[in-house]
């Protein structure tokens, strides 16, 4: 398993399809990205491609993303992830887009939740995913808190 602090995808480039009417990338493909991102790292935690054979899966709960600066065609981006928590139902992730440039995109927090099929219903993990989410985990907790997780949307009063 890769412990890289945090995990990094590989480049993505922005596509045509991806621009919307005023010129920049359209909202929902920056959820895209940080899905796709999300799929980089999963075989690694042991949520792989054949993974829903097992009868069990993964979704996301809730996913809240920070827009910060626009992106333009053929950009090209990667995508950083930090496992902040987990338990043995739940991990909570943090997201950001990072431009070739150097400058952040955008900032994604999702809580994720391991789904038996059968129901669907919410379920405790197999042990090696548990221990490979420990490892993640452990090599993150190095890294500092962003201070995005655990935003809120709102008008201040």
């Amino acid at each position: 398993m890769s412990l890289s602090v945090p995990f990094r995808s590989s480049v993505a480039r922005v596509r045509p399809e991806w621009i919307d009417y005023n010129g920049h990338m359209n909202m929902a493909y920056y959820a895209v990205l940080f899905d796709e991102a999300g799929d980089e790292i999963y075989p690694e935690i042991g949520f792989g491609p054949d993974y829903q054979k097992t009868g069990f899966t993964t979704y996301t709960a809730e996913f809240h993303i920070c827009y910060l600066r626009e992106l333009h065609l053929n950009d090209a981006v990667t995508v950083t992830l930090q496992l902040i928590d987990f338990d043995e139902k739940r991990f909570h992730f943090y997201q950001e887009i990072w431009h070739e440039d150097g400058w952040c995109a955008a900032t994604g927090e999702a809580m994720g939740l391991h789904v038996d099929q059968s129901g669907p219903k919410v379920a405790a993990m197999p042990p090696h995913v548990l221990a490979n989410l420990k490892k993640l985990h452990d090599a993150h907790a190095k890294l500092p808190r962003p201070h995005r997780v655990g935003r809120r949307i709102g008008i201040p009063r």
